[in-house]
């Protein structure tokens, strides 16, 4: 087999169930459904930092969280220039490599290590006229960021070259525009930041997402997971308040303006995936379609939010077309990291995965429906200065194919407020059987094991 084209297509804060073939109720995106109809839908893919900078981080290295350092979105430029990169292996296996689009690793937009051409913007950047950096230069555009992105990964594609390449093309949608003061205090533009093209803005007016059995209150969440008390009553502080109300946090209109985001988001799938038919190298490319973290819509009380470690916050959309290795239609519900990634790259490419790769190749999971990579998954994230109310969240968790395993860090004595989930019987994660003598052993054991999972992701 010729050395495969790579592409990854990476949305902002997109939901594991916010797409067609994902489960979304009435978001259309055929283009998108097409990668996963031809190819594999992965259904338990999990962000192991469920927030953009350490996710963005752990995609591009195959490491932790624990390993790489970005542990935040505080700025971090210096770090986010010397990341091991798995770009930097592909070039020298013969890649011609581009990155178009969101990087939001350090606050400045301008070229990082293991990119033949390159462009991006400074921190979230803008969802109109944005200010590109294209190969270490700034130029305004005038339009909507979608549709100029989904412009320059086409061209990109579109030229001929000698080698295989390799493009990471990162949407700032469906990230609403906001901008952080000094004070921590945000600034929101109408409709909570989302910005819609123009011709998908009377898109699913009238739509409605149904209420699921854990969109609760914050006092119903409360009484079963004790450790969230502290946290919802700073967010009935003058400021959260403010930001909360901003956002549309939760709202049925939030998440129509999300839907209505991804419409250009899966106009630009289709104009992918046609011109890579087009030139011959549709069936020779492996194509991955993620987000980079889950988002919650009012599950346990949150939004607009998704760096817990519950269902929405860490399940991943996960697809992946590749006719050489994955049959059409295949659905694999084997655990899976965003981390494996940068490995299965690597491979597919001809080389071999350095040892400071954590990730595990996803290549055995493409051919046979019965491998296996592992039988749990690390989950961790460190409270961040800038969300006074998560002050003192700090969390390490497990989830294996049946358990899920909370340690609040900082909350309790003795793991009194931990949180533990049998979901075969609680999906909903619902009833928190931490105390439950029941279930003393399966707790003792996972705590084992994420004791283990927690020195393999520092590399000890």
């Amino acid at each position: 087999m010729r050395k495969p084209n790579l592409l990854v297509i990476l949305i902002d804060d997109l939901r594991h169930d916010e797409y067609g073939a994902g489960g979304h109720p009435y978001m259309k995106t055929p283009h998108i459904d097409r990668i996963a109809h031809e190819g594999a839908r992965f259904t338990r893919a999990f962000h192991t930092t469920p927030i953009c900078s350490p996710n963005r981080a752990s995609i591009m290295t195959g490491q932790y969280a624990s390993r790489h350092g970005i542990i935040d979105n505080v700025a971090r430029q210096a770090m986010s220039h010397r990341l091991p990169n798995y770009h930097l292996e592909l070039q020298r296996l013969g890649y011609e490599t581009a990155h178009v689009g969101k990087w939001h690793m350090g606050n400045d937009g301008m070229p990082r290590p293991g990119y033949d051409h390159w462009v991006s913007y400074d921190g979230h950047g803008k969802l109109m006229d944005p200010v590109l950096n294209h190969d270490g230069r700034y130029r305004r555009h005038e339009g909507y960021i979608t549709d100029i992105m989904n412009d320059l990964a086409v061209g990109f594609l579109e030229r001929k070259r000698a080698k295989p390449f390799s493009l990471f093309f990162a949407h700032k949608a469906v990230h609403p525009d906001a901008e952080q003061a000094a004070d921590g205090s945000l600034t929101i533009s109408a409709q909570g930041g989302y910005v819609v093209a123009p011709r998908h803005r009377d898109l699913y007016r009238k739509a409605v997402f149904p209420r699921t059995p854990n969109m609760l209150s914050p006092a119903e969440v409360v009484a079963n997971k004790p450790a969230w008390k502290e946290c919802f009553d700073l967010k009935e502080g003058k400021l959260a308040r403010k930001v909360l109300k901003a956002l549309m946090a939760g709202t049925q209109e939030e998440i129509r303006l999300r839907a209505r985001m991804m419409a250009a988001v899966d106009e630009g799938v289709g104009r992918i995936l046609a011109t890579l038919e087009a030139t011959g190298q549709l069936d020779n490319t492996c194509i991955v379609f993620l987000g980079d973290n889950g988002y919650f819509f009012g599950e346990h009380a949150l939004g607009p939010e998704r760096r817990f470690a519950y269902e929405d916050g860490i399940r991943s959309p996960f697809a992946v077309r590749f006719p050489p290795l994955v049959k059409a239609g295949a659905v694999r519900d084997q655990l899976v990291i965003c981390q494996d990634i940068a490995p299965t790259f690597i491979e597919l490419a001809g080389g071999k995965p350095g040892p400071q790769v954590q990730g595990r190749s996803m290549i055995p999971l493409f051919r046979s429906a019965r491998a296996k990579l592992r039988s749990s998954v690390l989950v961790e994230y460190w409270a961040e200065q800038a969300m006074p109310w998560l002050v003192g969240m700090t969390y390490k968790a497990i989830r294996t194919d049946r358990y899920k395993y909370i340690h609040w860090v900082n909350r309790g004595v003795a793991g009194e407020l931990d949180e533990l989930y049998d979901l075969d019987a609680d999906p909903w994660e619902l009833k928190n059987l931490n105390g439950s003598a029941k279930h003393a052993a399966v707790k003792a054991k996972l705590r084992r094991e994420l004791g283990v999972l927690v020195r393999e992701a520092l590399g000890l």
